[in-house]
C-alpha cells in the first residue's frame, strides 16, 4: 500500500514545471505590472509591495519614458503605491544611470518632475531628425525679448513692458499667449487696472528648465532660446543675407539703366 502511494507523490511534482512556462515572457509580466499600477493604481497594491528594485527602476522608468508631461515624485508613488522614500531612491539611482557618457538619453527634474529628453551635448547631431518630424515652434526677435522681459520682471503689465522695450507689442503678447508661453495673471491694483503676465509650465519645458530659479543670465538666454526651438534654419540664411549687401553697392549703377528707358 505504501509502495503505491509513491507513485501519487512524484505526480504533484509534475505539475510546478507546468506553471514555469506560463512564466517563461518575463518581458510580458512587468509591462503587464506597469499598466495596472499606473493606470488601476492601489487596486494592484499586493504585486506592488512585492515589486523587486529591479523591477521597480523598470516601472518608473517606463512611466517617464510614455508620458508627455513630467512626472511628478508625488504621481510616481501614488500610482504604484510605493513610499515616497522608495521612489525618490529609484529615481536617483535612474539618473545616475543615464548620466552615463554612453546613454544619450538623460531624466532630468523639469518643471517640478521628472522627464526623458536628449543630452545638451548631443542637440547639434539629433536636430536634423527632430526637424524632419515636426516644424520647430520659433521666436521673433521681438517676441523673444518680450518673453524675456516676462520671465525676468513677472508679474508685469503690457505698459510696463511697453517702457522697457520702447515699442508697443500688443501683438507680440498675442503670439506669446498663442503659443502657451504666458498667461494673464490677475490685474495690477493702479489705474486702469491692467493685466498682468507672468510665464507658463510650458515656458520652463520649452527652455529645460527646472523653476524660474534656473533662469540663465541675459548673455545666455539667446543661446538656450536656440537649443530650445532649434532655430538652426536662421543662422544659414544669416551669412547670406550679409555677403549680399556689400556686393549690391557696385550693381547701383546698372539700376540708372532703366531711368532712360523710362523717359522714352
Amino acid at each position: 500500500m505504501n509502495s503505491s502511494e509513491l507513485p501519487k507523490q512524484e505526480e504533484p511534482v509534475e505539475t510546478p514545471p507546468e506553471t514555469h512556462p506560463a512564466g517563461d515572457s518575463p518581458e510580458a509580466a512587468p509591462a503587464a505590472d506597469a499598466a495596472q499600477f499606473i493606470e488601476a493604481g492601489p487596486e494592484g497594491q499586493p504585486s506592488a509591495e512585492g515589486m523587486e528594485d529591479a523591477e521597480l527602476l523598470a516601472v518608473v522608468e517606463a512611466a517617464i519614458y510614455v508620458t508627455e508631461e513630467p512626472l511628478t515624485l508625488e504621481q510616481i508613488a501614488a500610482a504604484l503605491d510605493q513610499p515616497r522614500e522608495r521612489i525618490a531612491a529609484a529615481l536617483d539611482q535612474l539618473i545616475a544611470g543615464h548620466a552615463r557618457p554612453e546613454r544619450g538619453i538623460s531624466i532630468r527634474e523639469v518643471a517640478g518632475g521628472y522627464k526623458m529628453g536628449t543630452k545638451p551635448e548631443h542637440h547639434d547631431a539629433v536636430r536634423a531628425f527632430v526637424k524632419r518630424l515636426k516644424p520647430p515652434l520659433k521666436l521673433s526677435m521681438a517676441a523673444l525679448e518680450t518673453l524675456a522681459v516676462i520671465a525676468y520682471k513677472q508679474p508685469i503689465t503690457s505698459p510696463e513692458i511697453m517702457e522697457i522695450r520702447g515699442v508697443q507689442g500688443a501683438s507680440v503678447l498675442k503670439t506669446l499667449l498663442d503659443r502657451k508661453l504666458i498667461v494673464p495673471a490677475g490685474r495690477k491694483q493702479v489705474v486702469g487696472k491692467p493685466v498682468l503676465y507672468k510665464t507658463t509650465k510650458d515656458f520652463l519645458l520649452q527652455f529645460g528648465l527646472k523653476d524660474l530659479a534656473e533662469l540663465p543670465t541675459l548673455k545666455e538666454f539667446e543661446e538656450l532660446r536656440r537649443l530650445a526651438f532649434s532655430d538652426v534654419e536662421e543662422t544659414p540664411s544669416q551669412p547670406s543675407a550679409a555677403a549680399v549687401p556689400p556686393e549690391e553697392p557696385p550693381a547701383e549703377p546698372p539700376a540708372e539703366a532703366p531711368a532712360p528707358a523710362e523717359a522714352e
